[in-house]
């Protein structure tokens, strides 16, 4: 990595966090006004917000998944961060402001590359039947699992892939000067000759004998790392619904199928879809009256010769069109549905019949020519055709009614009767597990559900822990319901001095030592700047490319050595290891180098410099958009 990098370790992590974020599905102009009714409003960005609610879910799935990448050892609190709190709010706006610029631009895709995307979807490729079709009865309820329907999941694919093309256009525009990536290539490929002097710590380990009084102050100093935290010993119940038997009437019949379908109605009807090919001669907002009537003359002529030569649309388009979308594909647009299109192509599209030519259309684009390549009539399913699928849908239904029965009666048990677990197992049939927890997850328990931070609050929450009682039934997700009851409670505590004083005198040697390894390492260094030294392991030679072993603070510390003089001396502290004397005796500069490093670096500075661009490019829409932050969300109480 870059020598920057090393040197700004924190500023990258909070770099590296936004980055980490994952990218979010945008819902569209119906989504926003969902989200906008949350009274919870915490930023506003133009007419849109960004709601507490949304801020909280994105926080903690964001500090799950960070968590779960640091193998769960991490407390969610180390993480939960003012900077990842202020990256995630950062990203969320950042969110809104694309949006705002994806539907002014009136960026749309082809309905073939929704499709790809759909199809490329992990959980629906698992849905393709052994024909390659997709199985429709799976694929409603998997959607319907979501909430989803199939008409809103196209549009949010459609939207997002619409507004990947600001990025990609934006960063495909950064170069960087050859000059720049040719002095970034010598600085990576320079090579330095050197060798090292190791003081170990341990030389001098054997010679410390540490006073009462040091141990005494070291264990008084550090008293918070040989404390044991607190933990509990528990019995708990889980309610899981994949746990739970299929309904006993699992066989609809025709009525309740019927009357499913017609509450449902309109998740089976499809709305009127247009295809149409176009010809744009590019005019935009702001060009001049002149460049506009130019515009508008050769957009008239190109339809003239199109009623002459109605067949020769796809050819004049190629040849005419300014849309590098479509242009390519003879104009094709692919179908659409009304609302994906400004609005007076859209009430020409939606006027013509097929194979019909339009008059010149003005939009904020320019001026338009259409031609109707085909309609989708709006169109139901019927009954018949979806029944099978009504029918794992109703029992679906009934299941999630009697595990809702089933829940209630768990939840009221544990409440109801909260000094034993023992009721609520006798009722509905549960097993009593133990357990050992303590206040913060335990990456040896994986995936248990006794690794949920709202359980574990719960189990340390003075209700079970002082008052002795059942916790709530907490859902720790997809429906699974635990309760706990703590059996014994071991508060975190501190071994006197007298029970782990070897521990801490082992501790006491090492810090001595290495403070005396640094003394030692120190003076000779000075004593070698001032003439010659001995001692030294044979020479390696190193570069920013090739480190061979060095740590990343060695290497940093010798590329950043004045190599005026040499030979050159640089010392580094290796903490507990002691410290590091490194003899820079020779720089050289490879004549040639390897085609494909230097392609491969040139691409990632080019990929830095569009990158660069990008954020400049999402901080000054951000600067022209109305954002109003209402509440400082940086502290975690906020």
């Amino acid at each position: 990595m870059f020598d920057f990098i090393r040197r700004h370790q924190r500023l990258v992590l909070v770099f590296l966090t936004v980055l980490i974020v994952p990218s979010f599905v945008v819902f569209g102009v119906h989504g926003w006004q969902e989200y906008a009714q949350d009274r919870g409003t915490i930023a506003h960005v133009g007419d849109q917000t960004v709601t507490r609610q949304e801020f909280d879910n994105v926080l903690r799935d964001q500090t799950e998944r960070m968590r779960q990448m640091f193998g769960g050892a991490v407390d969610a609190s180390q993480i939960n961060t003012p900077e990842l709190r202020q990256a995630v709010l950062d990203n969320l706006i950042q969110q809104r402001v694309l949006t705002q610029e994806t539907l002014k631009k009136n960026l749309s895709v082809s309905d073939e590359q929704v499709r790809e995307a759909l199809l490329a979807i992990p959980a629906i490729q698992q849905l393709r039947k052994p024909d390659g079709s997709i199985d429709e009865a799976a694929y409603m309820q998997l959607l319907a699992a979501q909430n989803l329907t199939p008409q809103r999941l196209e549009a949010q694919i459609r939207f997002e892939l619409a507004s990947r093309q600001l990025p990609s256009s934006v960063q495909a525009s950064a170069m960087l000067p050859k000059a720049v990536v040719d002095r970034f290539a010598q600085l990576r490929a320079q090579e330095r000759e050197v060798s090292a002097l190791a003081i170990l710590s341990a030389e001098f380990a054997g010679k410390i004998t540490p006073t009462p009084a040091q141990i005494q102050a070291y264990y008084d100093a550090h008293k918070a790392s040989f404390q044991t935290p607190e933990s509990a010993k528990i019995q708990y119940v889980v309610l899981d619904p994949k746990a739970m038997p299929a309904s006993a009437s699992a066989t609809p019949s025709d009525d309740d199928l019927q009357k499913l379908y017609k509450d449902n109605v309109a998740r089976y009807k499809t709305d009127e879809q247009r295809r149409v090919s176009h010809i744009l001669i590019a005019a935009p907002a702001d060009a001049t009256p002149g460049d506009r009537a130019k515009a508008k003359a050769k957009a008239d002529q190109l339809l003239a010769q199109l009623h002459k030569n109605p067949n020769d649309f796809a050819k004049l388009a190629s040849e005419n069109s300014d849309d590098p979308g479509s242009k390519s594909k003879g104009g094709d647009l692919g179908f659409f549905g009304r609302g994906a299109m400004v609005k007076p192509f859209e009430d020409a599209a939606f006027a013509m019949k097929d194979g019909d030519l339009s008059d010149v259309i003005k939009t904020d684009f320019g001026y338009h020519i259409l031609k109707l390549t085909g309609i989708k009539p709006a169109q139901t399913k019927p009954f018949e055709e979806v029944k099978g699928e009504l029918a794992a849908e109703w029992r679906q239904q009934q299941q999630a009614k009697d595990y809702a029965k089933l829940a209630d009666q768990f939840t009221n048990s544990v409440y109801e009767q909260p000094d034993s677990l023992q009721p609520v197992a006798d009722k509905l049939a549960l097993k009593i597990q133990a357990a050992d927890v303590g206040r913060t997850p335990n990456p040896a328990l994986g995936q248990s559900p006794l690794n949920n931070e709202k359980l574990l609050r719960a189990i340390f929450g003075d209700e079970a822990l002082k008052n002795k009682r059942n916790t709530e039934a907490v859902d720790v997700g997809q429906g699974v319901l635990v309760s706990a009851h703590i059996v014994e409670y071991h508060p975190a505590a501190t071994p006197a001095l007298t029970a782990i004083e070897p521990q801490v005198k082992a501790k006491v040697v090492a810090e001595l030592a290495a403070q005396a390894a640094k003394k030692d390492g120190e003076a000779k260094l000075e004593a070698m700047r001032r003439g010659g030294a001995n001692g030294f392991d044979g020479a390696q030679r190193v570069s920013r490319d090739n480190p061979g072993k060095l740590a990343p603070a060695a290497l940093n510390a010798i590329f950043s050595a004045d190599t005026q003089s040499l030979p050159a001396y640089v010392g580094v502290d290796q903490g507990d290891q002691g410290y590091t004397i490194y003899r820079i005796s020779k720089v050289t500069q490879p004549t040639a180098q390897d085609p494909q490093r230097l392609a491969a670096q040139t691409q990632q500075l080019n990929q830095i410099a569009g990158q660069s661009e990008w954020n400049a490019y999402v901080a000054g829409l951000r600067e022209r958009s109305k954002v109003k932050i209402n509440q400082d969300v940086t502290k975690s109480g906020g």
